[in-house]
């Protein structure tokens, strides 16, 4: 494939604020709420410790890699594939994708719930009409990122910056409000103090936290595009580093502000209930104004990295080769087609779901950490060879570095449990039986280990179908 023009090059600054501007999103505005319903101070710090230490060991891992393996210039996929085979970068380019398209129905779902905290008729964001305006929203987002790549980077840059304006303001004035008593009260959030609670109170929280993470891996999905090799992993450490302090800050300081039960009871976007409380009515006003930006803006990088992977599968064969079209502008047109009309049949299920922000927030975790845990081992194996990480790291310390990465991104899988786990099954099926026809089309036998693989998936779907059929799980 031909290197990218000068045209659609991403600078050091642009592929930054793809990595920023795909974490700070919907997640951050839902924080204060979805944080006090599962756990107190001592809980949420502590599972920003082990969220922050196991995204910065991924972080690192991505850094090495960009320099280790310059030559895979497509990421999140490209790693996978070439550590382990075409199917496992299969399940990582599904997964990741369908990962993106479930962050980018969050986004939209609390679009539309920002907008009914001041006309009602939008409700809690899923209903109908909530569902035929986001879908308006949908396909004019896909008509502006078909005019080229280079200028919805740039778009997002802008809103990149916009965004930061609003969190900034509330940590301001939040600092300024926090009362000692009810920080202290929310200590262990009215729960008995021991250690089994703090257990319970971070494992109900930890999922929550790979949410707000997924992106970091932004800069690295498009590192085809970097002007300078060496920016995607500064951008990705240097864009993690600084979004870990706000996700920390704006948890930690709204537990100063309104006691648990009464943060836990707000409505979403519970930032802007937060900041009313502090500031009044016109707080609530300009930070929802300000999620509307963050989030269209967030939406945008979702699209784009989405987009991206399911093309970058297409060029190597793991999918249909129909999926690796492009239009004029460079864009990759056919799988942002197929992209967009996924998201808008999740679309059309939320409508259906009791809890549709939260489900659509836990199956983006849920969904993106097989693909996480299958880059974290490619380093891993890479580094049990003898390879280090470039000029970041000899091999013994990407040994350990990796080997974190590993065994987090595979606790938080387990962490979450079996709801989230079947449900992934009836979304991974799919490519899975897409790649074992393809393959078969193009005359590749299919390995006895894929194969194993491939029954465990349908064995899970079934369960999960099966589930949801006698209400023993629900949407």
């Amino acid at each position: 494939m031909s290197p990218p023009s000068d045209r659609r090059t991403l600078s050091l600054l642009e592929l930054t604020a793809l990595v920023v501007g795909s974490m700070i999103g919907s997640g951050i505005f839902a924080l204060p709420a979805a944080f006090a319903t599962r756990t107190g101070i001592y809980g949420a710090l502590l599972a920003w410790a082990i969220a922050g230490g196991g995204m910065l060991m991924l972080a690192l891992v991505f850094q090495s890699l960009s320099r280790v393996r310059p030559d895979l210039d497509t990421g999140i996929y490209a790693y996978a594939r070439a550590g382990f085979g075409d199917f496992a970068g299969l399940l990582s380019a599904v997964g990741y994708w369908l990962g993106c398209c479930l962050a980018d129905v969050a986004c939209l779902i609390l679009i539309k719930a920002t907008l009914g905290l001041f006309f009602p008729a939008f409700g809690d964001g899923s209903n109908l009409l909530s569902i035929v305006s986001a879908s308006l929203l949908l396909w004019g987002f896909h008509f502006l990122i078909l005019r080229g790549i280079k200028e919805a980077a740039f778009l997002n840059t802008v809103a990149t910056v916009a965004k930061l304006v609003p969190l900034a303001v509330f940590l301001v004035f939040v600092v300024q409000g926090v009362r000692a008593d009810v920080f202290a009260f929310n200590l262990w959030g009215g729960d008995p103090p021991g250690a089994d609670t703090l257990l319970r109170q971070v494992r109900g929280t930890l999922l929550l936290t790979v949410f707000v993470f997924v992106g970091i891996e932004g800069a690295s999905v498009y590192s085809r595009y970097a002007r300078r090799r060496a920016d995607v992993g500064i951008a990705t450490v240097a864009g993690f580093l600084g979004v870990l302090c706000l996700l920390v800050m704006v948890t930690v300081l709204s537990y100063g502000i309104l006691l648990r039960p009464d943060l836990a009871a707000l409505r979403n976007p519970s930032m802007a209930g937060v900041m009313e409380a502090v500031a009044g009515r016109w707080g609530a006003v300009f930070i929802s104004v300000g999620l509307l930006v963050s989030v269209l803006g967030n939406y945008l990088s979702w699209s784009l990295l989405a987009a991206e992977v399911l093309h970058s599968a297409a060029l190597n064969d793991a999918m249909p080769r129909a999926l690796a079209g492009e239009n004029k502008a460079g864009v990759p047109s056919t799988a942002l087609w197929l992209t967009n009309a996924v998201i808008q049949v999740f679309l059309l299920v939320s409508w259906f779901a009791e809890y549709a922000f939260t489900l659509a927030l836990m199956m983006t975790s849920a969904m993106t950490l097989v693909p996480y845990f299958l880059v974290a081992a490619y380093q891993l194996k890479l580094a049990l060879a003898g390879h280090g990480g470039g000029d970041a790291a000899p091999a013994a310390t990407m040994r350990w570095i990796a080997g974190a990465a590993s065994v987090y991104t595979a606790a938080m899988l387990l962490a979450g449990g079996s709801r989230y786990l079947l449900l992934s099954s009836l979304l991974y099926l799919p490519g899975a039986v897409l790649f074992w026809a393809w393959q078969r089309h193009r005359g590749v036998a299919f390995g006895r280990g894929e194969a194993v693989v491939l029954g465990l998936l349908a064995a899970m779907a079934v369960s999960a179908l099966l589930a949801l059929g006698t209400g023993r799980l629900r949407l």
